[in-house]
């Protein structure tokens, strides 16, 4: 198996703390780092003893005219992501983008169109889409065993304060960009990316963070004939104990990356009780209130594998049969602009001041 020459730009926690995590793992079978871009002289030089034999590069211009790259992972600032993609794409470079995507659909399609144009491939890291804990619960609700799915809540709630770049709008700052892509796409899975699925309701607010993005959001989604998707990104939630819960019409499952719950019961088991209209009662003649001990069936265990790990090989791999024989993508970048849009309208109907800094 030909292994693919790769060049990274950026070398912050994404960079080299996802991607490069994953090109020194043993899960690694298709990519090569060739080269690694970085502002920072200290990561170049770290860089050169994590990829032996790599290229180090202090911007990411320089790699324009190198015939012996197949891929360029854009792992630079998240404000940056949109110019640097377009601008490598232009220079006939397939990409691999980290999210958000870019700031609004009209980038994300340009972006898409300049690909097309260029003749090249385009992907966006949405790795949580291929986590185990994701994939189980979209198997489980999709199943029957919950019975009618009425509710999915998507939560990534804690009590916490940050003070970096990410949470200034000026660098594309904010709960929404910073986290949303994965809560938000997992939404939209949840309603098999629906073309008529709907924002229903959005908020955006700051609450403990330094700068002047959103530390609270707030948005709620659905499409026909599909469940009501709650999601939060909160800083001021300090007992939430689930990313997912399923709510059905026979049980629950509650799941974290590496845990999940299950409580459900079956209706061979408890038959559905005909309609009384009168008041119900017990042997001596007094009302009663209407209740039943149902036979419930519970379940826990644990995922050996998170996003991190097993979600981003995935992605990996199936970019690399997407360069290689032409498969499609299994995260296309159609379904990270519909990410986006949410994230873009739920700016547009909170604005938040600028602060001066």
């Amino acid at each position: 198996m030909k292994k693919l020459n790769v060049a990274i730009i950026g070398q912050g926690r994404s960079g080299k703390n996802i991607h490069g995590r994953y090109y020194l793992s043993e899960r690694n079978l298709y990519y090569n780092v060739k080269y690694v871009v970085d502002m920072n002289e200290h990561m170049r030089e770290v860089a050169r003893g994590l990829y032996p034999g790599c290229t180090v590069l202090s911007d990411y211009t320089e790699l324009f005219g190198k015939t012996d790259i197949d891929l360029v992972v854009n792992a630079s600032y998240s404000e940056m992501h949109f110019p640097i993609t377009k601008s490598l794409l232009e220079h006939g470079f397939n990409v691999l983008s980290e999210k958000p995507f870019a700031r609004n659909v009209y980038e994300c399609d340009l972006l898409i169109e300049t690909a097309k144009e260029h003749g090249v491939l385009l992907a966006v890291f949405h790795n949580t889409q291929l986590a185990p804990f994701y994939l189980d619960a979209k198997e489980k609700a999709g199943s029957g065993i919950l019975g009618d799915i009425k509710q999915v809540s998507i939560r990534y709630n804690s009590l916490s304060r940050r003070w970096d770049w990410q949470t200034l709008q000026k660098k594309m700052g904010g709960s929404a960009y910073n986290t949303g892509p994965h809560p938000i796409a997992m939404a939209l899975g949840f309603l098999d990316f629906d073309k008529d699925a709907k924002v229903i309701f959005t908020r955006l607010d700051t609450s403990s963070t330094s700068g002047d993005g959103e530390d609270y959001v707030k948005i709620l989604m659905s499409a026909p004939q599909k469940p009501l998707i709650d999601i939060e990104m909160n800083s001021t939630d300090a007992f939430c104990d689930y990313n997912i819960k399923i709510q059905g019409s026979r049980g629950t499952m509650k799941l974290t990356p590496t845990t999940y719950k299950l409580k459900y019961f079956t209706e061979e088991e408890n038959p559905t009780h005909s309609v009384i209209e009168q008041t119900l009662r017990n042997d001596d003649g007094m009302p009663v209130y209407c209740s039943e001990k149902l036979n419930f069936h519970e379940e826990e265990g644990t995922y050996s594998a998170t996003a991190f790990d097993a979600g981003t090989a995935g992605i990996y791999e199936n970019l690399y049969y997407a360069l290689t024989e032409g498969r499609p993508l299994i995260v296309n970048c159609e379904m990270a602009t519909r990410v986006i849009g949410v994230i873009e309208l739920a700016h547009a109907q909170n604005p938040l001041p600028l602060k001066v800094l």
